[in-house]
Protein backbone atom coordinates (compact mmCIF):
# COMPACT_ATOMS: atom_id res chain seq x y z
CA UNK A 1 0.00 0.00 0.00
CA UNK A 2 2.98 2.60 0.85
CA UNK A 3 6.57 2.34 0.42
CA UNK A 4 9.40 5.55 1.07
CA UNK A 5 12.78 4.85 -0.30
CA UNK A 6 15.07 6.76 1.78
CA UNK A 7 13.35 9.90 1.68
CA UNK A 8 15.70 12.81 2.60
CA UNK A 9 14.35 16.65 2.81
CA UNK A 10 16.23 19.61 2.87
CA UNK A 11 15.21 23.72 2.97
CA UNK A 12 17.38 26.57 2.96
CA UNK A 13 17.32 29.34 5.53
CA UNK A 14 19.32 32.07 6.54
CA UNK A 15 22.08 29.70 8.25
CA UNK A 16 22.27 27.75 5.58
CA UNK A 17 20.49 24.08 4.84
CA UNK A 18 18.85 22.57 7.26
CA UNK A 19 18.11 18.86 6.66
CA UNK A 20 14.83 18.15 8.14
CA UNK A 21 14.43 14.23 7.04
CA UNK A 22 17.61 11.73 6.05
CA UNK A 23 17.04 8.90 4.33
CA UNK A 24 14.13 7.20 5.96
CA UNK A 25 12.78 4.40 4.42
CA UNK A 26 9.70 2.20 5.60
CA UNK A 27 6.99 -0.27 4.30
CA UNK A 28 3.33 -0.34 4.89
CA UNK A 29 1.00 -3.04 3.62
CA UNK A 30 -2.71 -3.18 3.02
CA UNK A 31 -4.72 -3.36 6.04
CA UNK A 32 -1.64 -2.73 8.42
CA UNK A 33 -1.01 0.61 10.68
CA UNK A 34 1.88 1.84 11.76
CA UNK A 35 2.41 4.91 14.03
CA UNK A 36 5.42 7.92 14.10
CA UNK A 37 6.84 9.01 16.71
CA UNK A 38 9.53 10.84 17.58
CA UNK A 39 10.02 14.77 19.84
CA UNK A 40 8.75 17.89 18.37
CA UNK A 41 11.03 19.01 15.26
CA UNK A 42 12.21 15.48 14.59
CA UNK A 43 10.45 15.28 11.36
CA UNK A 44 7.40 13.49 11.75
CA UNK A 45 4.63 15.70 10.18
CA UNK A 46 7.23 16.50 7.16
CA UNK A 47 7.09 12.92 6.85
CA UNK A 48 3.43 12.19 6.96
CA UNK A 49 3.20 14.92 4.36
CA UNK A 50 5.38 13.37 1.89
CA UNK A 51 3.93 10.09 2.35
CA UNK A 52 0.60 11.54 1.79
CA UNK A 53 1.71 13.41 -1.60
CA UNK A 54 1.44 16.56 0.06
CA UNK A 55 4.73 17.64 0.03
CA UNK A 56 7.74 16.47 -2.03
CA UNK A 57 11.26 15.22 -0.90
CA UNK A 58 14.22 16.85 -1.82
CA UNK A 59 15.35 13.07 -2.93
CA UNK A 60 14.05 9.80 -2.41
CA UNK A 61 10.81 7.79 -3.53
CA UNK A 62 7.30 7.36 -2.18
CA UNK A 63 5.02 4.42 -3.79
CA UNK A 64 1.13 4.96 -2.83
CA UNK A 65 -1.27 2.16 -4.27
CA UNK A 66 1.19 1.52 -6.50
CA UNK A 67 1.76 5.27 -7.81
CA UNK A 68 4.86 6.80 -7.74
CA UNK A 69 4.11 10.15 -5.67
CA UNK A 70 7.56 11.52 -6.64
CA UNK A 71 7.02 11.33 -10.25
CA UNK A 72 3.83 12.57 -10.80
CA UNK A 73 2.80 16.47 -10.84
CA UNK A 74 0.94 18.19 -8.43
CA UNK A 75 -2.61 17.52 -10.29
CA UNK A 76 -2.04 13.49 -10.73
CA UNK A 77 -0.74 13.68 -6.72
CA UNK A 78 -4.55 15.18 -5.85
CA UNK A 79 -5.92 12.90 -8.30
CA UNK A 80 -4.45 9.67 -6.25
CA UNK A 81 -5.45 11.73 -2.74
CA UNK A 82 -8.81 11.96 -4.28
CA UNK A 83 -8.69 8.40 -5.16
CA UNK A 84 -7.47 6.83 -2.61
CA UNK A 85 -6.27 8.91 0.68
CA UNK A 86 -8.34 10.32 3.83
CA UNK A 87 -6.90 12.87 6.56
CA UNK A 88 -7.42 13.35 10.12
CA UNK A 89 -5.67 16.36 11.13
CA UNK A 90 -5.39 17.48 14.97
CA UNK A 91 -7.21 20.55 14.01
CA UNK A 92 -10.05 19.15 13.18
CA UNK A 93 -10.71 21.12 9.76
CA UNK A 94 -14.38 21.35 10.06
CA UNK A 95 -16.15 24.24 7.95
CA UNK A 96 -17.52 26.56 11.19
CA UNK A 97 -20.57 27.42 8.70
CA UNK A 98 -21.36 23.79 7.80
CA UNK A 99 -23.18 21.22 10.23
CA UNK A 100 -21.87 18.11 10.89
CA UNK A 101 -23.84 16.37 8.72
CA UNK A 102 -22.73 18.79 5.74
CA UNK A 103 -18.98 18.88 6.72
CA UNK A 104 -18.99 15.01 6.08
CA UNK A 105 -21.20 15.53 2.69
CA UNK A 106 -19.46 18.20 1.49
CA UNK A 107 -16.50 15.86 -0.19
CA UNK A 108 -18.55 13.12 -1.55
CA UNK A 109 -20.97 15.47 -3.30
CA UNK A 110 -17.95 17.01 -4.82
CA UNK A 111 -16.51 13.37 -5.50
CA UNK A 112 -20.56 12.55 -7.14
CA UNK A 113 -21.10 9.98 -4.86
CA UNK A 114 -24.64 8.73 -4.81
CA UNK A 115 -26.59 8.90 -1.68
CA UNK A 116 -24.13 11.46 -0.05
CA UNK A 117 -26.62 12.18 3.06
CA UNK A 118 -27.74 8.84 3.56
CA UNK A 119 -23.78 7.67 3.78
CA UNK A 120 -22.58 10.70 6.00
CA UNK A 121 -25.89 9.69 8.33
CA UNK A 122 -24.76 6.08 8.52
CA UNK A 123 -21.22 7.35 9.34
CA UNK A 124 -22.09 10.04 11.89
CA UNK A 125 -24.09 7.33 13.34
CA UNK A 126 -21.28 4.89 13.22
CA UNK A 127 -18.95 7.35 15.44
CA UNK A 128 -21.97 8.08 17.90
CA UNK A 129 -23.60 11.49 16.39
CA UNK A 130 -26.63 10.71 15.12
CA UNK A 131 -28.42 13.36 17.93
CA UNK A 132 -25.81 15.93 16.23
CA UNK A 133 -26.74 15.89 12.70
CA UNK A 134 -27.68 19.32 12.44
CA UNK A 135 -25.16 21.01 14.82
CA UNK A 136 -22.65 23.17 14.09
CA UNK A 137 -18.63 22.98 14.93
CA UNK A 138 -19.24 25.62 17.78
CA UNK A 139 -21.94 23.30 19.32
CA UNK A 140 -19.57 20.19 19.59
CA UNK A 141 -17.26 19.46 22.42
CA UNK A 142 -13.65 19.05 20.91
CA UNK A 143 -14.08 15.08 20.76
CA UNK A 144 -17.74 15.92 18.99
CA UNK A 145 -15.50 17.58 16.16
CA UNK A 146 -12.91 15.00 15.78
CA UNK A 147 -15.44 11.85 15.27
CA UNK A 148 -17.09 14.32 12.73
CA UNK A 149 -14.07 14.80 11.05
CA UNK A 150 -13.24 10.65 11.24
CA UNK A 151 -16.55 10.15 10.08
CA UNK A 152 -15.86 12.53 7.08
CA UNK A 153 -12.66 10.83 6.01
CA UNK A 154 -14.02 7.29 6.64
CA UNK A 155 -17.07 7.95 4.56
CA UNK A 156 -15.14 8.46 1.64
CA UNK A 157 -13.58 4.56 1.90
CA UNK A 158 -10.33 5.73 1.59
CA UNK A 159 -7.61 3.14 0.97
CA UNK A 160 -5.41 4.76 3.40
CA UNK A 161 -5.66 7.57 6.43
CA UNK A 162 -3.02 9.91 7.46
CA UNK A 163 -3.39 11.42 11.08
CA UNK A 164 -1.41 14.14 12.59
CA UNK A 165 -1.92 13.80 16.32
CA UNK A 166 -5.40 13.04 16.07
CA UNK A 167 -5.67 12.60 19.86
CA UNK A 168 -3.60 15.79 20.68
CA UNK A 169 -6.34 18.37 21.43
CA UNK A 170 -8.63 15.98 23.30
CA UNK A 171 -8.75 14.92 27.22
CA UNK A 172 -7.34 11.34 27.67
CA UNK A 173 -10.69 9.69 28.54
CA UNK A 174 -11.70 11.03 24.59
CA UNK A 175 -8.87 10.50 22.89
CA UNK A 176 -9.44 6.89 24.18
CA UNK A 177 -12.41 7.04 22.89
CA UNK A 178 -10.76 8.33 19.66
CA UNK A 179 -8.49 5.62 19.15
CA UNK A 180 -10.71 2.93 19.66
CA UNK A 181 -12.90 4.29 17.14
CA UNK A 182 -9.97 5.00 14.54
CA UNK A 183 -8.65 1.08 15.00
CA UNK A 184 -12.35 -0.58 14.42
CA UNK A 185 -13.47 1.44 11.23
CA UNK A 186 -9.76 -0.17 10.25
CA UNK A 187 -10.85 -3.39 11.13
CA UNK A 188 -14.46 -2.98 9.78
CA UNK A 189 -13.13 -1.40 6.50
CA UNK A 190 -9.30 -3.12 6.10
CA UNK A 191 -8.53 0.74 5.65
CA UNK A 192 -4.32 1.27 5.97
CA UNK A 193 -3.78 3.68 8.78
CA UNK A 194 -0.38 5.87 9.09
CA UNK A 195 -0.61 8.24 12.48
CA UNK A 196 1.59 10.35 13.88
CA UNK A 197 1.08 10.59 17.27
CA UNK A 198 3.31 11.68 20.52
CA UNK A 199 0.76 9.19 23.01
CA UNK A 200 2.68 5.95 23.49
CA UNK A 201 -0.82 4.18 24.04
CA UNK A 202 -2.10 5.17 20.19
CA UNK A 203 1.33 4.04 19.18
CA UNK A 204 1.15 0.57 21.01
CA UNK A 205 -2.10 -0.24 18.99
CA UNK A 206 -0.38 0.13 15.93
CA UNK A 207 1.35 -3.32 14.09
CA UNK A 208 4.88 -1.24 13.62
CA UNK A 209 5.95 1.89 14.71
CA UNK A 210 9.29 4.11 14.13
CA UNK A 211 10.43 6.23 16.45
CA UNK A 212 12.58 10.05 14.32
CA UNK A 213 15.19 11.91 16.18
CA UNK A 214 16.98 15.32 13.91
CA UNK A 215 14.97 13.73 10.55
CA UNK A 216 16.34 9.98 10.96
CA UNK A 217 15.19 6.56 12.39
CA UNK A 218 16.02 5.86 15.56
CA UNK A 219 14.07 2.99 16.07
CA UNK A 220 12.29 0.73 14.32
CA UNK A 221 9.40 -2.12 15.89
CA UNK A 222 6.68 -4.78 15.31
CA UNK A 223 4.08 -4.35 17.80
CA UNK A 224 0.80 -6.44 18.56
CA UNK A 225 -2.54 -4.29 18.16
CA UNK A 226 -4.42 -3.81 21.68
Amino acid sequence: MLEAQTLSKQVTTAAGTLTILNEVSLCVKAGDSLAITGSSGSGKSTLLGILAGLDEPSSGRVKLHQHDMTALNEERRARVRADHVGFVFQSFQLLPGLTALENVMMPLELHGVANAKGKAEFFLTRVGLNDRLHHYPKQLSGGEQQRVAIARAFASEPDILFADEPTGNLDSETGAHVIDLLFELNREQGTTLVLVTHEQRLAEHCRQRIRLEGGKVVERKPCEAA
